[in-house]
């Protein structure tokens, strides 16, 4: 496939892909002050703080206990309901904990913006993404998927730069103004833009008291999260890259948790260098996505395309653990530009292996497993990280932690290695056996 036509399949996806940029840009632009603004709060003049490095912790592993089971119900419900109404829900979880720190940055409303920001991480963070690649699906020939999706995120890295660049050049007190603002936008857009792609089918339970609703709801939705377990375990292809994103998801959320405090601490980084790193990795991620990806994913594959990414990620961590000085962390961040593919190779594969009802499902079960990896990396990386960066520290070796991360990655690249994207499901057989009509086709 050309460059330009992955470009060309993105016209109908104008209006999801527009308020889902800016939303990526308003939340992009708080990250690099974020340390600040907790570090300052929680631990006055102190440039290491070790409570908000176990606040984060604490933070990522509540979201991933309950993320594990909001993600793949909010999957199948956008693929019984709509992706709309669950696109509209989870993009507004997020103006809520911007505005606490928009009106105060005392400690007692960076705990508030913590309680509130942990729940909008339970309903949006990941499923945002996985319910617009299923809308994705719907609209897009599955040929033609691998290029899109490298569009899309190349255009997630853009807006990560964007944002980066507004944070790097607006003054500290404007930053999450603008951010809600944005935010408020986003999915007021959708509302009045956005065309639903799912046929919802009549509802069958118009004539049920409010009991037998109740159990009719609960009886659907186990029977649903059981046919998207089966979707996933039936399927040598989906089973195998949910042991991918498990293992990298593990390592990778490990580092992004501790990482800026970690070089906050060690090499004394600001919003300001926290910014110039991220734009450094969004503006390579543009060029790796949008214009590397579709040329080679015709050439070499999805899984060639992984496992070098996976590689890369590797190497990211190694640098970024054993860092001697503060242009290292510039040279890590530079590999960015080719692991940053892992996600679009990802849910290509995933894509490919689904059949076109099951694209909610499969993406976000998978999601679901990567956030169990979201609940477990924060209970050693927390410790363990500010136990090195004190100075109790058996050794000297300040990125230790990180280092551990990228055992993570390594198993994840074994996985990769041993993929075959291309085996069919033993799920989708039984039901092709199952349906006569299919048989004469």
């Amino acid at each position: 496939m050309s460059w330009w036509s992955g470009f060309f399949e993105l016209r109908p996806l104008f209006h999801l892909l527009l308020p889902l940029s800016i939303h990526w840009i308003a939340e992009e632009m708080t990250v690099s002050v974020l340390v600040d603004v907790t570090t300052t709060a929680l631990c006055p003049q102190q440039s290491s703080c070790s409570k908000a490095i176990y606040i984060n912790g604490l933070q990522e592993t509540i979201a991933g206990i309950f993320k594990m089971m909001v993600l793949p119900l909010l999957g199948q419900l956008s693929d019984d309901h709509g992706r709309k109404p669950f696109l509209l829900l989870t993009m507004s979880t997020t103006i809520f904990p911007f505005a606490l720190l928009a009106w105060n940055q005392s400690e007692e409303f960076v705990y508030a913006y913590y309680v509130l920001r942990t729940i909008s991480y339970i309903i949006s963070k990941g499923s945002i993404f996985c319910i617009s690649v299923a809308y994705v699906a719907d609209v897009v020939n599955e040929n033609k998927r691998a290029a899109v999706f490298g569009w899309i995120t190349g255009l997630f890295s853009a807006s990560h730069v964007v944002g980066n660049v507004l944070a790097r050049f607006l003054p500290q007190n404007y930053i999450f103004v603008v951010s809600i603002a944005l935010l408020i936008f986003c999915p007021v857009y959708m509302q009045f833009f956005l065309v639903e792609t799912v046929k919802l089918a009549p509802r069958k339970n118009q004539e049920l008291g409010f009991c037998s609703k109740v159990s009719y709801v609960v009886s659907r939705r186990y029977k649903s999260m059981r046919n998207a377990a089966e979707i996933v375990i039936f399927s040598p292809a989906l089973r195998g890259m949910a042991l991918v994103s498990f293992f990298y998801e593990l390592g990778m959320s490990g580092i992004t948790t501790v990482l800026l405090y970690y070089l906050k601490a060690v090499f004394g980084f600001n919003k300001n260098q926290f910014s110039e790193l991220l734009m450094m990795v969004g503006i390579g991620s543009i060029f790796s996505q949008i214009v590397l990806l579709p040329i080679l994913n015709p050439l070499v594959g999805e899984k060639v395309i992984l496992c070098s990414a996976l590689l890369a990620s590797i190497a990211y961590a190694w640098l970024s653990g054993l860092a001697w000085a503060p242009w290292v962390p510039y040279l890590s961040a530079s590999f960015g530009i080719i692991y940053v593919l892992v996600k679009p190779a990802t849910y290509a594969i995933i894509s490919r292996a689904s059949s076109s009802t099951n694209q909610g499902k499969a993406q976000t079960f998978i999601a679901g497993a990567q956030s169990i990896s979201d609940l477990l990396s924060p209970i050693v990386m927390s410790p363990l990280t500010s136990l090195f960066l004190s100075s109790d520290a058996p050794f000297e070796c300040k990125g230790f932690s990180i280092l551990c991360a990228s055992v993570c990655m390594m198993i994840s690249l074994i996985f990769a290695c041993m993929l075959n994207p291309n085996t069919p499901s033993s799920y989708d057989l039984e039901d092709n056996i199952e349906d006569p009509l299919l048989n004469h086709s």
